[in-house]
């Protein structure tokens, strides 16, 4: 079973690359942000991707069915069901993001600043003058609104990709759904492991570390794909 279903396993595991790696572009504040401490969104590492991740791939399974319907998946089909997840996704966090910067500016009235970096990467714009004291910045800045857009992207469309490659091996999309979300929650929560706290992008010093989160999402997609590939084989065990 596992020598026939070989691309799936490869599918899934590159689906959880690209959860792991869109984890580390997703702007995270945690509890600080929550009280205008620090830069990004206040809340934790794993319920913003699972937020937008979940979101994805509900975006996909629903292509999935227009698509497909209760037949395989083709490759074409696979890109633009990934290509919707991943869009879906990315409305998702960019929309989290948008929303808490209303809160922080005319809510809290404060400017979106990270003390990061002495200008943003993208706007050039200076950002040491408007980081309130005894903070490390506030609010959402365009490169960490930026960077939170290709995070949500990346993690729609690892999600996605996982659940296409599950429906080819078992073609039941409630056993597809629930474990590519199984998939997608260890993606996310090894990453959060290596970031440690708060990160506020790619621009962040955090970013580099990267690669470790690459190589511990590589072996749990592993485990995790070969796992997958057997489902379609416990039914029959109760003669189905």
């Amino acid at each position: 079973m596992l020598a026939e279903n070989w691309g799936s396993i490869i599918g899934i595991i590159l689906g959880g690359l690209c959860i792991a790696v869109g984890v580390h572009f997703v702007p995270v504040g945690g509890a600080p942000a929550a009280m205008a401490q620090a830069t990004g969104i206040g809340t934790g590492t794993v319920q913003l991707a699972a937020g937008s991740g979940l979101t994805g791939l509900l975006a996909a399974g629903y292509m999935y069915m227009t698509l497909a319907g209760v037949s395989e998946a083709s490759i074409s089909d696979v890109v633009l069901i990934s290509a919707t997840g991943a869009v879906g996704a990315m409305i998702m966090i960019t929309v989290t993001m948008l929303v808490g910067n209303w809160v922080y500016i005319y809510g809290v009235g404060v400017p979106p600043a990270s003390a990061k970096k002495d200008y943003d990467p993208i706007t050039g714009d200076s950002q040491a003058p408007y980081v309130a004291p005894g903070t490390v910045g506030q609010g959402i800045p365009t490169v960490c609104f930026v960077s939170g857009a290709i995070g949500g992207l990346l993690g729609g469309l690892g999600g996605s990709l996982v659940y296409c490659m599950l429906m080819w091996v078992n073609g039941d999309p409630a056993i597809s759904s629930i474990f590519a979300i199984g998939v997608f929650l260890v993606n996310a929560v090894l990453p959060s492991y290596n970031i440690q706290g708060t990160i506020e992008g790619f621009h962040d010093p955090k970013f580099k570390r990267v690669p470790k989160a690459i190589l511990a999402c590589f072996i749990a997609s592993l485990l995790c794909g070969i796992v997958a590939v057997m489902i379609p084989g416990i039914p029959a065990l109760g003669g189905a």
